[in-house]
């Protein structure tokens, strides 16, 4: 039996999961996961279904049984076939830890993902891409021709059909345009210093600052630099007694585990977007 998840956002008002769970009964669907949220701020009501449909139900089926209460509620919505493995593309600097973490998800079957293709501004992660036999490429950014370079990322993005594009601490900044264009598909980790220690080395400034906890934030990426919509966090205790090494360590572990968990959430639609935040559903 095929199995689907249904998104939907809309303007609350009574009848939304009535409408929605008769015309799915009308297929024969079981529903088998349900999660609903109403944002009393924006009064937007948010809804994540898992289903399974009798054999011929396909996604155009879904669709369009669902197209008279979509309509009378004008709601946004997306119905997904879970036959179907999601594609990501992964870029990478020289610090490999959060991409090997995604790698090893997926080898050990916590993360259900392909990885389309590696691609970095440095040659440091080919010998893992040829070891995990995934396509490799080389995109150095030369000074004044970062366009010329995000054009090539975008079309290895395309013909990859990506899902996502995940950042595994990717060194540079996406161009206004390039974070536009792909706004709900890229997804970077990042030290949760940020704004608090800008640029070099903010885990020596932090061990400067004594700090008693460090963090990572993983979120979409949007023009405004580390300030899109968060989907994932987490912090550790550290001491005094930590060099700014230890506390390196400490950092890489928590963007490995937080990077992972978001990406998890995206691929298995919990995560939407609303407005500057996002709806996270467990």
């Amino acid at each position: 039996m095929p199995n689907f998840i249904l998104t939907l956002s809309c303007a609350d008002k009574p009848g939304i999961v009535s409408g929605v769970t008769s015309e799915l009964f009308s297929l024969g669907a079981n529903i088998a996961e349900s999660n609903q949220f109403w944002d009393r701020d924006t009064d937007k009501f948010f809804m994540r279904i898992g289903f399974t449909a009798p054999g011929g139900v396909d996604k155009d089926a879904v669709e369009r049984a669902l197209k008279p209460v979509i309509e009378r509620f004008e709601m946004k919505t997306a119905v997904i076939d879970e036959a179907r493995v999601p594609r990501i593309v992964i870029l990478v600097s020289k610090f490999d830890h959060a991409m090997l973490h995604l790698l090893y998800q997926i080898k050990v079957g916590a993360l259900r993902a392909e990885v389309a293709a590696i691609i970095s501004n440095h040659e440091d992660a080919r010998s893992i891409a040829q070891a995990e036999g995934v396509p490799f490429y080389h995109l150095p950014v030369a000074k004044g021709q970062k366009a010329e370079q995000e054009a090539e990322v975008l079309k290895i993005i395309k013909a990859a059909d990506a899902d996502l594009v995940v950042l595994a601490r990717y060194m540079q900044i996406l161009s206004d345009q390039l974070s536009t264009r792909l706004f709900g598909k890229v997804i970077n980790i990042h030290h949760s210093f940020l704004p608090s220690f800008k640029g070099a080395k903010p885990y020596h400034q932090a061990h400067e600052r004594g700090v008693k906890i460090i963090g990572a934030t993983a979120h979409y990426v949007t023009p405004d630099l580390d300030e899109g919509p968060i989907i994932e966090q987490e912090t550790a205790r550290v001491t005094h007694a930590m060099s700014p090494e230890d506390l390196i360590a400490v950092g890489r572990d928590i963007e490995s585990r937080v990077l992972g968990r978001a990406v998890k959430s995206h691929l298995e639609n919990r995560v939407m977007l609303n407005g500057h935040k996002t709806v996270v559903f467990a």
